[in-house]
C-alpha cells in the first residue's frame, strides 16, 4: 500500500508553484521511491510532487508499459526539470489526471520537448522526449508551476470539471478529527 496520499482537485495546493530541490540525498531518494509507489499504486504514468502535497520541483514518470504493455517497468525521477525548448509541431492526445480522478480530455501540447534535470544521483541530465512522454513530462512539469491540464480547455469545460469536483468534495464524507 502506497505510503502517500494523492491529493486531488479541489484541494488549492494543486496551484501552488513549487520551490526549486536544493540538495539530492537519501531522504529525498526514499521521497522518490514512495513517490514511484503511490504513481504505479494509483495507477498512473507519472505524478508531480505537489500532488501528494510536497511543493518541491520534483517530478517521477513511467511510459514505458503504456506505449508496450510487455515492457518492463522504466522509471524516472527527474528533480528541478526545466523545458529547454519545444518543437513548432503540435499533437493532441488524450489526457487525464491522478488529481483529477476519472476526467479525460484532449489537449494539444508541443510533440517534442529538450528537457534539462537533476537525476537521483545529483548529476545534470537533459533528455529529449516525443509521443507520450512528451506530454507526461509537459503535464508533470506543469503541476509544478501550478497549472492542471483542465486549463487548457475552454473556460466553460474548466469551470464544470471544478465544479463537478468541488460538489464531490463536499458530499464525500470526512474522516474523523483526531
Amino acid at each position: 500500500m502506497a505510503k502517500l496520499d494523492i491529493i486531488t482537485l479541489p484541494d488549492r495546493k494543486l496551484r501552488l508553484v513549487s520551490e526549486p530541490v536544493e540538495r539530492v540525498d537519501d531522504e529525498l531518494r526514499r521521497f522518490a521511491d514512495d513517490m514511484l509507489e503511490a504513481m504505479y499504486a494509483a495507477p498512473g504514468i507519472g505524478l508531480a510532487a505537489i500532488q501528494v502535497g510536497v511543493p518541491r520541483r520534483m517530478l517521477v514518470c513511467d511510459v514505458a508499459q503504456r506505449e508496450d504493455e510487455e515492457a518492463e517497468q522504466d522509471p524516472m525521477v527527474l528533480i528541478n526539470p526545466q523545458i529547454l525548448s519545444s518543437s513548432d509541431g503540435r499533437t493532441t492526445r488524450e489526457e487525464g489526471c491522478l488529481s483529477i480522478p476519472d476526467y479525460f480530455a484532449e489537449v494539444e501540447r508541443p510533440e517534442s520537448i529538450r528537457v534539462a534535470y537533476i537525476d537521483r544521483d545529483g548529476k545534470n541530465q537533459e533528455i529529449e522526449a516525443s509521443g507520450v512522454l512528451a506530454t507526461c513530462l509537459q503535464h508533470e512539469i506543469d503541476h509544478l508551476n501550478g497549472k492542471l491540464f483542465i486549463d487548457y480547455l475552454s473556460k466553460l469545460r474548466r469551470d464544470m470539471v471544478i465544479k463537478r469536483f468541488t460538489k464531490q468534495a463536499r458530499l464525500s464524507p470526512r474522516p474523523a478529527a483526531l
